[in-house]
């Protein structure tokens, strides 16, 4: 590899003006490529196969009107007063001017809901009055009519009786000799009595059919008064299930709007997101200050801020501090912005056709220019010492290329490795964002390889400063003159001595000479550091993440303390239910399902929202009681799952979660869950590679618990600040939450690659030492000492465009930024600089320990460049060609 690299750099340099032709070709067509075919990114962090992405395909397919995005418009009275009658039309005003924005369905008015939310409730009332007084005058009729009913039994009964005599009279005279005087006057009795009874009859019937009347008219009114009982009971009910849902605050000084967007939010435009923007701003002049949620005003097209500049020029001064001139300080600089503008440019390219999340081209450009910084630098450091000591300008180009090229290539492609195995998580997002990642690494390797060679031809002798050579000429002189009258042997041992002797100062002097004490303080150290990581929650960023002075935090907070933290993060809810429900079944079978979901801790309200027009899918709008991110809506969301068994016991109604923060809770454990293998996959991958670069047992085992403690050490860091709100005034952390729940696994990636890169510089010159012949424990001292000055200004450039992210206008980004500044900073400067050179100290010779089995069937990867030293160049500058054995 080494020689492969050496002639690709003296290719380069011979060739500079078509390589450089060659990347600007390239550079033209990425340009091109972004300029036709680039699409809007997304935050959208949805996994396939999830309970809510199940669920949303499923309100698509079956109520559509249902499934578009949502965002909200919070309104507060700009001096702090309640709305007046005129603010409240104004209000009104605006948001129906709002569904004119392409793209917007419907607008939900907190006035008119509220004015329609208290009609009911008077309507409630005035119905329950009437149906009291309505009960109150059945019941003043009931004892009358229980009488009426009362006398026409008593008079049936009479009646009954009456006739009874008259027939049996009817049967005495029947007795009586025919055609007696007896028996006349007994029939004429008789007639005038049954017609006397049938008058009775004729009497006690218009009574009784009074009296029927009176029961009919009762048992109708008794009818009616149940169906407005029932109607009263389902009224009411939907307004318990309501209860906990205002849109504007009982002191009547804040009020919500809805917005409801005709597709995902991902799909709304940064345009139309404006366009709502300046249909609501106008009531500023009528004295409403109008606060947007992170929905809308979410704007992820805008890759650069002044923070990352600030980060960036920090690596500039660093450079132009070591290298010493304005021409070297600027080539690495050059180098990474070319790296990223193609990798960059390139992954932009791409959005039409792949759907991304805003942090991936923000990875990528992240660790672009850091690491296109840092390979360059690697590159330009040993070239400009080679020049110092002689050699000839393509010569060092070309051996710089073979030997810091070669580190630079391994160094690339571990980074390469743990991002692009991102994709075995099995989440398409985190895929994408380490592919994206992988590929601008990928792209910084070879811009390092190529064109960093074919700029140093054309700068030439440039590179280093006139008072860097004069400084060397004096130096040079001054050196030669003490080795006048040595023989080249003792001249080797006398420059050997003097190397030996400053080694032993310096950080890693004293280091190695306090090992034991260095080992025990550096890993103590990070151990406290990692306290607070036990406490680690993972989740996504909401508004209360976002800056204190933005709108989505503004809106947040207003929402919070006027109508409940719960408001921020509503749960949606979707139901099946049973087939052959009419719409009166389904409606109260949906107050049934909705009295159980409230029915759950920590939820303050179940709200049935929407009815399929086959009155098989329902939706709920569930309200938490804390906010989106917090521990407990967690829990509610777990709790409500868990509740949907019961729910298809009872009713036949099986439920599923979906909306923004059940997806968050989703994603969030689903990354939580591929934490641990993907953690195996990179401690695994450290230990063979570090096994093939060292040829050793334990440097690598070294090395990977380095890496280990560094994480942990990370992790710390962010929960503290992020999560428990340490030092957050400096850190911008209003509102300390959850983690960002992809943060862990991006952190163990990215870190892994990059404290490889350090763990290669520093242990391959302590290798290349203790090959040369030096005892183990000096070739410590002696690796230790040519490989932290660069190993120093890496990192700290590292950290500084890292730290630059710190305060991105990009929330989730900022936590990532921090993660990656703590975690390089604390890998360089204590795990590969500190525990590393003492753990080796300690360990001597066996750190170089390997089975001799093992060490036959790997290859030679020769990641020093040793071989490079065994070659001579011959007339034609193309041909190389082995010195001999003895030379």
């Amino acid at each position: 590899m080494a020689l492969w690299l050496y002639r690709l750099g003296r290719l380069a340099a011979r060739r500079a003006w078509l390589v450089i032709a060659a990347w600007a070709v390239i550079m033209g067509l990425v340009g091109g490529a972004v300029a036709l075919f680039m699409g809007p990114m997304s935050n959208n962090f949805e996994i396939p196969g999830t309970e809510t992405q199940q669920m949303a395909d499923k309100l698509q397919a079956e109520l559509p009107e249902a499934s578009g995005g949502t965002g909200a418009v919070v309104f507060t009275s700009s001096d702090g007063l309640q709305f007046t009658s005129a603010q409240e039309k104004n209000i009104t005003a605006a948001l129906q001017s709002v569904t004119s924005v392409p793209s917007v369905k419907g607008v939900i008015d907190p006035f008119l809901v509220t004015a329609q939310k208290e009609a009911g409730t008077a309507q409630l009332a005035d119905g329950a009055k009437k149906l009291a007084a309505g009960e109150a005058q059945a019941a003043a009729k009931k004892p009358e009519l229980d009488a009426g009913l009362k006398d026409v039994a008593a008079a049936k009964a009479k009646l009954d009786a009456g006739q009874a005599q008259l027939d049996a009279q009817k049967e005495q005279i029947a007795a009586l000799p025919a055609g007696s005087p007896q028996a006349q006057g007994a029939a004429a009795q008789l007639a005038a009595g049954q017609a006397q009874l049938d008058a009775q009859k004729a009497q006690w019937q218009a009574g009784k059919d009074k009296v029927d009347a009176g029961q009919a008219e009762y048992d109708a009114g008794q009818a009616t008064l149940a169906a407005k009982r029932a109607e009263l009971s389902i009224g009411q009910r939907k307004a318990d299930a309501a209860e906990g849902i205002l849109f504007v605050s009982e002191n009547g000084k804040a009020a919500i709007g809805q917005i409801q967007f005709s597709e995902s939010m991902n799909a709304v435009t940064p345009a139309n997101r404006q366009l709502v923007q300046d249909k609501l701003n106008v009531l500023e002049t009528d004295g409403v200050t109008v606060n947007y949620s992170k929905e809308i005003v979410e704007d992820v097209s805008e890759l650069f801020g002044i923070s990352e500049v600030l980060g960036i020029a920090v690596a500039a001064a660093v450079l132009l501090i070591m290298l010493g001139t304005f021409v070297a300080a600027g080539l690495p600089l050059l180098m990474a912005v070319v790296g990223v503008g193609i990798g960059v440019g390139g992954t932009m390219a791409l959005t039409t056709v792949i759907e991304m999340s805003s942090i991936s081209p923000m990875l990528a450009l992240m660790l672009g220019l850091a690491v296109g910084i840092d390979y360059s630098l690697f590159i330009v450091n040993r070239h400009r010492q080679q020049l110092l000591a002689g050699m000839d300008v393509r010569e060092s180009i070309a051996k710089a290329t073979g030997t810091s090229g070669n580190a630079v290539t391994f160094a690339g492609l571990t980074v390469v490795i743990a991002l692009a195995a991102l994709s075995v998580t099995g989440l398409p997002f985190l895929a994408i964002l380490g592919l994206a990642a992988a590929a601008t690494v990928a792209v910084s390797v070879l811009i390092a390889l190529t064109l960093t060679p074919a700029l140093l031809s054309l700068i030439g002798t440039r590179i280093i400063s006139k008072k860097a050579w004069a400084k060397n000429t004096v130096a040079t002189a001054k050196h030669e003159a003490t080795l006048v009258g040595l023989t080249k042997t003792e001249q080797g041992a006398a420059d050997e001595a003097a190397d030996i002797a400053r080694s032993a100062r310096g950080w890693g002097g004293l280091v190695t000479r306090h090992p034991l004490i260095s080992l025990i303080t550096a890993v103590l150290a990070l151990v406290v550091i990692a306290i607070p990581a036990t406490g680690l929650r993972l989740a996504l960023p909401d508004g209360g993440s976002e800056p204190v002075d933005s709108s989505a935090y503004q809106a947040y907070s207003i929402t919070g303390k006027n109508f409940g933290e719960g408001m921020n993060g509503p749960i949606i809810v979707v139901a099946s239910l049973p087939a052959g429900l009419d719409e009166a079944q389904a409606t109260v079978l949906n107050l049934d399902v909705a009295d159980q979901l409230r029915s759950v801790p920590n939820v303050i309200a179940a709200v049935p929202v929407t009815l399929s027009a086959d009155n098989r899918t329902a939706v709920y709008q569930v309200i938490p009681k804390e906010g989106p991110a917090s521990e407990s809506t967690v829990q509610v969301v777990h709790d409500l799952r868990s509740e949907g068994a019961t729910i298809l016991a009872d009713h036949d109604v099986s439920i599923g979660l979906t909306g923004q923060t059940a997806a968050n809770v989703d994603v969030s454990e689903k990354l939580g869950a591929a934490l641990p293998p993907y953690l195996a996959i990179v401690v695994g991958l450290s230990l063979i590679l570090l096994i093939l670069v060292f040829r050793s047992i334990l440097v690598p085992l070294l090395a990977t618990a380095g890496f280990l403690l560094s994480l942990v050490a990370a992790f710390g860091g962010v929960v503290a600040v992020y999560q428990w709100g340490w030092l957050g005034g400096i850190f911008d952390v209003p509102n300390p939450a959850a983690v960002l729940s992809f943060l862990p696994i991006i952190l163990i990636g990215v870190l892994f690659g990059l404290a490889m890169d350090y763990q290669v510089f520093i242990s391959s010159g302590m290798r290349e030492a203790y090959a040369h012949g030096q005892d183990a424990k000096q070739a410590v001292r002696t690796g230790f000492k040519h490989a932290a000055p660069v190993v120093t200004a890496a990192a700290i450039i590292m950290v500084s465009v890292f730290s630059g992210f710190i305060f991105s206008h990009l929330t989730m980004v900022r936590p990532l930024g921090f993660a990656l500044a703590f975690g390089v900073l604390i890998d360089a400067f204590v795990v590969r600089m500190t525990i590393v050179p003492a753990a080796m100290h300690l360990m001597g010779k066996s750190a170089w320990w390997i089975p001799k089995w093992l060490d036959k069937i790997l290859p030679d990867v020769d990641v020093e460049g040793a071989k490079l030293a065994n070659l001579t160049v011959t007339s034609d500058a193309s041909e190389l060609e082995p010195a001999p054995a003895n030379g």
